[in-house]
């Protein structure tokens, strides 16, 4: 039987731009989305207001959160993943760094000016996202 892994994603606005997480060297170097997991006592919103808060030190409200887009991907070990990629344009606290074990910034992108080591799978649902598209799948 194959394995099923549920993750959140935030797609977070400010003046036109978005925040990218940069990982570390030692985890492939590229910018992602704040987000991860949703664990096994979680729903998604809870588990992205977690996420935003260890990640990148910030705290959102359910309220303010919109799913925009849901990605299936296929693991390499033939399981699947789906990821709920949800947008908000406010939030409280300080951003940050919120796990230097993981993520060397947190950095604010223009939508037309993204970096070049952004991560396949979210330049595919920005793309994707931008185009009204609610569901892709991405095959790698």
């Amino acid at each position: 039987m194959s394995d099923t892994n549920l993750k959140v994603r935030l797609i977070l606005y400010n003046k036109g731009s978005i925040l990218l997480l940069r990982q570390k060297k030692s985890l492939g170097g590229n910018y992602t989305l704040v987000g991860g997991n949703i664990e096994a006592t979680e729903y998604a919103l809870e588990a992205l207001i977690r996420e935003s808060e260890e990640e990148a030190g910030i705290k959102l409200q359910p309220e303010d959160l919109q799913l925009v887009h849901v990605l299936h991907k296929r693991t390499k070990s033939k399981g699947h993943r789906i990821t709920l990629y949800f947008k908000a344009t406010k939030w409280n606290g300080e951003i940050k760094t919120g796990e230097p074990n993981k993520f060397k910034d947190v950095v604010w992108f223009s939508l037309d000016n993204l970096p070049a080591n952004l991560s396949e799978t979210v330049r595919h649902v920005l793309q994707e996202y931008r185009d009204g598209v609610m569901y892709s799948e991405f095959k790698s």
